[in-house]
Formats: structure tokens, C-alpha cells, sequence
């Protein structure tokens, strides 16, 4: 597949354009330069051709270790994937001397680069800089409106001799994982043989999706680098730098996963700026279209309010938590901070149980296989079926040692149990009047689940369905 970067200096619209051909909102977009640190990629595509699309930070003149100096790095970086460079600069503020510096250092390259004049809605402001964009030597200019969607046919044009003959396409990433409707639950009652159809999530090709989410500067994108094993996202002592979900392709003992870098999430009362908030609004999307959620924490201040706040939004997104508690090699007292981790996780995340977790040094690269093997196991949990039969036959087992409460001075009793979905588990519960099941009961059967089948770590959901097969009164 085609792979194009779009490279530019700060603040001409590189990430606009980057969502237009993705076909989504999917890098955060502000006025101000500079919002763009990371380089991120998507498939996108121009009428019927499909590519790999790599948005890149502002290009700057920087050569230390300052975070622009770091950005630029980044762009190198991406550089070296790229069989096309889109070159943008700004329509309206016309031919800049840093635009001339990087045409220069492009043109270095050997890699083929189209010049992309972005902004140019009108064509009577942005005649001076189509005329000055010819001097940078890069040869005709496109002219383009990212944000109005103008110019993408001449795009597809000057893109044309690049596309590869033959091409394949990865599979489709999917779109956010929602509830199933259960419309037609009820025909199933009372069939024992009743077995969920395996869904095409369970294709091992298609990869395991894993966000890395937590508090700002807890080592969230030194974990990342640290499991690929390469620097591919920026990373410094600033909290902060990350401010797009970063999504990084990696193989591990012969399975894909896809691994998302996330912006460090602040109690809601404290983000007031904007780019900020987009950046927190990113992190909940990824969380949501994420499998495994790995909540990194700090070891010298584990679990925080904000910690409580981020474990308990991915248990109600029905996502599998693994816990990563970094910089474990900088924690003096170790023993006192486990104790408290363990008292936390009891009396505050009591909600789900035995949550999988590892202590790691994501900057010295220690105890990451401990961490990869809590993800894969609880992803494995996340995904677990129990047959039907051997549910009732513990349902009838439950109910006479602890049969619901009476409503009415009859018994309300609970017919029939399904696993009905994966990914968590979730249960489907008939009863004669689903409506007065306390939630005592309900906490009794799902506790009884995660206990006797083997489910611990992962959310549970229990759907109370009012029973009306006759066959099954009592």
C-alpha cells in the first residue's frame, strides 16, 4: 500500500488535511502551531484508491533535545516510511523562508514530494502564493482547501503514477464497539443447546486492540516505545507532550495488536484549555474502541483520585483493565506502596476482582513480559464462553441455596441463564418478575459467575429478561 506523510511547517494544515483524506476527526485540529507533536497514521483515501496517510509535526529549525527539536525528530523519522511527501505551506500567508529552508532539505531526501498550497477558498487572496510556490523548485503547486474539501481531484491526479498497480487492503478497523440490541433474545428461553456464533472479531489477524491511558507524565508513551522496542513516540520529563492518540502496529509471539498512545487525562475541573480538552476527548475514544486498557500508574503515587476516576470510565466501557505500575525501581518502599495499591484495589475498585497487574520500569525496560502476559491473559477472560447447560445446571444450584426474594408472597424465580456475548461477558437472566430483582440478587449471581466460572479481572454484565415461557412455570 502507498504510504504518504504530510510534512510542513507549524500552523498550515497538515492535520485538516490529514482528517480529510481519512474520512474522520481523527487528529485534533486547533489555530494555534505546534498542536501536532507525534507522528500518527490511518488508511485513507481519494476516490477509489486507498493508501496509508502519516500526519507529522510542525517542521522547525530546531536541533537540541527542546520538545521542537524532539517533534522534529519525530518527522524523521516518519520520513523514512514515506514513498510520498505532500509538502504543504499556507495559501494565505504565501512563500515563507522556512518553507524555503524545507523544500531545500526535502528535495535532500530522494523521496518524490508534491507541493500541496493549502487554503485556497479564494482564489483572489491565494494568487500570490501559487505564483511565489513555483520558486521553491518542488515543480507545479496543488492547490488545495483541506478544510472545504477543494482540490482533492487534482490531488488524486499528481497522486495517480504513485499508486502501485496491484493493491491489498488490511482489514477494516471497525468502528466503536457497541451493545448489541438483543431484540430477539427471548426465542432462545429455555434451550440448554443455545451456543453464541463465533464472530469475526475471534479471526487472529485481526489485532488486539490496547490503549495505554493514565494521568499526565506517569510514562505512558515510555511504555509504548518500550514495548515496540523503539522510539516511536516522544517522550520527555515535560507532562503533556502527547496531545493525539498515537496507534503503533506491533507483532508479539506471532499476533498483531494494534498499541494507542494516549494523551495523560487531568480531573475534569482542571482542563480548561482547549487543545487540552480534545486531547482528554481523544483518550475516552480511544479507551472506547479499545480490547485491553493498560492504566499506567505512578509507583511513588498510586492510585490517585484521578486513577480511581480513569479504572472505573474502562470498567463501565466494558473494556479488559490490566494495571501498570511504573517506575517500581524508584519506589523506596516498596512494601508500603504495595499495601496500599492492594487496599485500594479492594475497597475502592471492588467492582471487578483480581484485576491483573505488573510492577514495571518502563524507562529500563523492566518486567514488560510480566505486563504483556497480564494483557494476554486477561484479554483471553474478556473473550471467554461458558456452554449453556452447565449455566442453568448452577443457576438451579444457586436458587435453592439462595432463592430471590418474595414479591407478593410468591416466589420470583430465576428460570434461565445464557451467556449471550463475549467481550465482557455478558449473561442474560430470565425471571418471573425481573423488575423486583434487588440488586442484592443480582450482585449474588454475578459474584457466583466471576467465582465458579472463572472470571475474574474482566466487567460482567447481567441482562434481566421477564420469563415468558410457559413451559417453565413452576
Amino acid at each position: 500500500m502507498l504510504t504518504i506523510s504530510i510534512i510542513g511547517r507549524p500552523n498550515v494544515g497538515k492535520s485538516t488535511l490529514f482528517n480529510r483524506l481519512a474520512g474522520k476527526q481523527l487528529a485534533i485540529v486547533d489555530d494555534r502551531p505546534g498542536v501536532t507533536r507525534d507522528w500518527r497514521e490511518a488508511e485513507g483515501h481519494l476516490f477509489e484508491r486507498e493508501f496509508r496517510i502519516i500526519d507529522t509535526a510542525g517542521l522547525e529549525e530546531s536541533f537540541d533535545d527542546s520538545i521542537q527539536g524532539r517533534m522534529r525528530k519525530q518527522t524523521e523519522s516518519a520520513l523514512k516510511q514515506t514513498d510520498v511527501v505532500l509538502f504543504v505551506v499556507d495559501g494565505r500567508e504565501g512563500i515563507r523562508p522556512s518553507d524555503e529552508h524545507f523544500a531545500g532539505w526535502l528535495r535532500r531526501q530522494n523521496k518524490p514530494v508534491i507541493l500541496v498550497v493549502n487554503k485556497c477558498e479564494n482564489e483572489k487572496i491565494t494568487g500570490g502564493a501559487l505564483g511565489e510556490a513555483y520558486a521553491l523548485g518542488l515543480g507545479d503547486p496543488v492547490p488545495v482547501s483541506a478544510a472545504h474539501g477543494i482540490g482533492l481531484d487534482d490531488l488524486y491526479h499528481v497522486l495517480t503514477p504513485y499508486f502501485p498497480e496491484e493493491e491489498t487492503t488490511d482489514p477494516d478497523d471497525g468502528e466503536a464497539w457497541t451493545d448489541d440490541e438483543f431484540d430477539d433474545l427471548d426465542a432462545i428461553e429455555g434451550d440448554e443447546d443455545f451456543e453464541m456464533e463465533p464472530g469475526e472479531e475471534d479471526a487472529p489477524e485481526i489485532p488486539i486492540k490496547i490503549a495505554i491511558v493514565g494521568r499526565p507524565n506517569v510514562g505512558k508513551s515510555t511504555l509504548l516505545n518500550s514495548i515496540v522496542n523503539d522510539q516511536r513516540v516522544m517522550t520527555g520529563p515535560e507532562a503533556g507532550i502527547t496531545r493525539d492518540s498515537i496507534a503503533v502496529d506491533w507483532t508479539f509471539e506471532g499476533r498483531a495488536f494494534k498499541l494507542v498512545d494516549t494523551a495523560g487525562m487531568r480531573r475534569r475541573a482542571k482542563v480548561q484549555d482547549a487543545i487540552e480538552k480534545m486531547s482528554v476527548e481523544d483518550s475516552l475514544r480511544a479507551i472506547r474502541l479499545a480490547q485491553v486498557v493498560v492504566l499506567v500508574l505512578d509507583g511513588n503515587a498510586i492510585f490517585d483520585k484521578q486513577d480511581l476516576q480513569i479504572a472505573d470510565h474502562v470498567i463501565e466501557e466494558g473494556r479488559a483493565l490490566v494495571i501498570a505500575i511504573n517506575k517500581w525501581d524508584a519506589v523506596k518502599d516498596k512494601k508500603t506502596a504495595m499495601e496500599t495499591f492492594e487496599d485500594k484495589m479492594q475497597y475502592s475498585l471492588a467492582q471487578i476482582k483480581d484485576v491483573r497487574f505488573a510492577t514495571i520500569s518502563a524507562l529500563n525496560n523492566k518486567n514488560i513480559d510480566q505486563l504483556l502476559a497480564a494483557v494476554m491473559e486477561t484479554y483471553a477472560l474478556w473473550n471467554k464462553r461458558i456452554p449453556t447447560g452447565g449455566l442453568n445446571r448452577w443457576l438451579r444450584a444457586m436458587e435453592s441455596r439462595n432463592p430471590a426474594p418474595l414479591v407478593g408472597g410468591r416466589p420470583n424465580r430465576v428460570k434461565y441463564i445464557a451467556q449471550v456475548k463475549t467481550r465482557p461477558p455478558t449473561f442474560a437472566l430470565w425471571a418471573s418478575k425481573p423488575g423486583d430483582l434487588p440488586d442484592s440478587y443480582k450482585r449474588y449471581i454475578t459474584n457466583g459467575l466471576r467465582e465458579d466460572f472463572g472470571l475474574p479481572a474482566v466487567p460482567i454484565r447481567l441482562l434481566i429478561r421477564a420469563s415468558k415461557n410457559p413451559f417453565t412455570q413452576s
